[in-house]
């Protein structure tokens, strides 16, 4: 039997990471696609070029796609990332419609690949609050790709899988251990120190050291400051 091939959405992040470990655990062949947005950085870039090839993915586009142009995020603008701590608003790390861009690009590759399965690190518990990581969001996209596609249209729709979905930080820790990942080989921190370091002060630096410490695990991460 031929094994199905999923399109993965892989950031360098540990949740991409994660997700696309589970799309190739669930049997499907895997095409890894990144964005470089033009993002405040690009060692997450290099994250996930190692990530993709220590899954085994068949092929691997990095995809550029100017985000600055348009701005209205501390990724794509010159807006300084927020350090003080995990808020309850959105914060300006947010990237307006990032998600749903990623995911049609996605889908459009999806379907020129014969790919029925989209494979996004999202999840809804441990997180900084963006709209579009929720359960909400990836519903409505997956009847948005029914609609929106050939495929779709003739009767072979889409499913959009966020396997990390409802599992705090501490959970996707504990799943990368099980799944036999190196977690040190991912890249979280939104505004990386001098030598390569996590700046341990991010939204997402602070995260990521809760995960590994409320999962009992030990964190690879290097920290310029220990969150």
């Amino acid at each position: 039997m031929t094994q199905s091939v999923a399109v993965v959405l892989v950031s360098g992040g540990l949740d991409s990471m994660v997700s696309a470990a589970r799309a190739r655990e669930d049997g499907h062949r895997l095409l890894a696609l990144s964005i470089d947005y033009n993002q405040r950085h690009q060692v997450e870039l290099a994250a996930a070029r190692r990530i993709a090839t220590m899954l085994g993915a068949e092929r691997h586009v990095v995809l550029p796609l100017d985000l600055r142009a348009f701005g209205g995020s501390a990724l794509t603008a010159d807006i300084d990332v927020p350090k003080e701590g995990v808020g309850d608003d959105i914060p300006v790390t947010y990237v307006p419609a990032r998600n749903t861009i990623f995911l049609s690009l996605a889908l459009g590759w999806a379907e020129a690949a014969g790919a029925r399965d989209l494979y996004i690190g999202v999840n809804a518990l441990d997180y900084s609050g963006y709209p579009d990581c929720r359960p909400e969001f990836i519903a409505e996209f997956e009847k948005l790709a029914e609609v929106a596609t050939k495929a779709g249209v003739e009767g072979t729709p889409f499913s959009i899988r966020a396997p990390l979905q409802a599992m705090t930080k501490a959970d996707i820790v504990r799943e990368a251990a099980r799944l036999g990942l190196d977690a040190g080989m991912s890249w979280s921190c939104y505004d990386p120190a001098p030598g390569g370091l996590h700046c341990g002060l991010c939204d997402s630096c602070r995260l990521r050291a809760k995960g590994f410490e409320e999962a009992g695990l030990p964190d690879p991460t290097d920290y310029a400051i220990k969150p």
